[in-house]
């Protein structure tokens, strides 16, 4: 081969002029939302209604409260209800193994709305079965039926989520553990969990977040949370700014939850980037 042709062959190949389509379909869609956050910002600021804002806004807020305190309790509801699902999820038992697949398969499948209705309208209709064993007390409270099927729902994302990191771990740990003469108790809280948390710490944020605007859900079931109070507001005035704003206060939590599973995992990580 002459010098010619070797230098002919290792020249790397000409750049292509101009911007690639993803990139200007990139920045256009950015630009988009640029606008059209201005275009929102510029709405409230020309259709600024004290009069609303002052009547309003202690609804806002008690509705606030309760749409935290729904998602906080289905939240931990569905943490402790995980636990035997994922261990069911992860047994040798064919039997725990399929009820627990079952139950997940379920509560992943259908929809969080349908959960809700079945909770809410089919439980209530055997009243009488649960006033017998006192339980009535508790569903004939549309706010306990929508924590109900929350925690129901998210127990089964939840139980995913732990095994996926639970067997993220990877197996010589505990092969590791038990020539130390550590039981399996002691291997999964001492050796295995610190580290399947670091794994499982992004998918709880997601599905935290996911929860906050599911939570939105409950207001068909006469639940006054943010976006029932929102509705009703709309109902009194007809103004548009009450779900301009009911969207602005969701996509404020929204944020603060994302940064604050950034700072956690940044926090409980930083020993991996000394």
């Amino acid at each position: 081969m002459s010098a010619a042709e070797t230098i002919a062959v290792e020249r790397p190949p000409p750049r292509a002029r101009g911007w690639p389509r993803a990139r200007i379909a990139g920045y256009a869609l950015v630009g988009f939302w640029i606008l059209f956050g201005l275009g929102i910002v510029a709405y409230l600021i020309f259709a600024w209604n004290g009069e609303f804002f002052a009547r309003y806004a202690p609804a806002y807020l008690q509705g606030l409260r309760t749409t935290l305190s729904l998602v906080a309790v289905s939240m931990m509801l569905g943490a402790l209800m995980s636990l035997p699902v994922t261990y069911g999820r992860m047994s040798k038992s064919r039997w725990l193994s399929g009820l627990a697949y079952c139950y997940v398969y379920f509560f992943r499948g259908t929809p969080l709305l349908v959960q809700v209705y079945l909770v809410y309208y089919g439980v209530g209709s055997f009243r009488v079965q649960l006033e017998s064993v006192g339980l009535w007390w508790f569903f004939r409270d549309a706010f306990n039926c929508g924590v109900f099927a929350f925690a129901l729902n998210t127990a089964a994302y939840q139980a995913e989520i732990l095994r996926g990191a639970i067997e993220s771990v990877p197996r010589g740990q505990w092969e590791g553990a038990a020539s130390l003469g550590l039981h399996k108790l002691q291997t999964l809280r001492k050796i295995i969990l610190p580290q399947a948390i670091i794994v499982a710490l992004r998918p709880y944020g997601n599905e935290l977040v996911l929860m906050i605007k599911a939570s939105a859900i409950v207001a068909i079931i006469t639940v006054y949370d943010l976006m029932g109070n929102a509705k009703l507001a709309y109902a009194k005035s007809f103004d548009f700014q009450a779900y301009v704003w009911v969207a602005i206060v969701y996509l404020v939590m929204v944020e603060i939850l994302r940064h604050g599973v950034e700072w956690i995992e940044r926090r409980i990580t930083i020993h991996l980037k000394r």
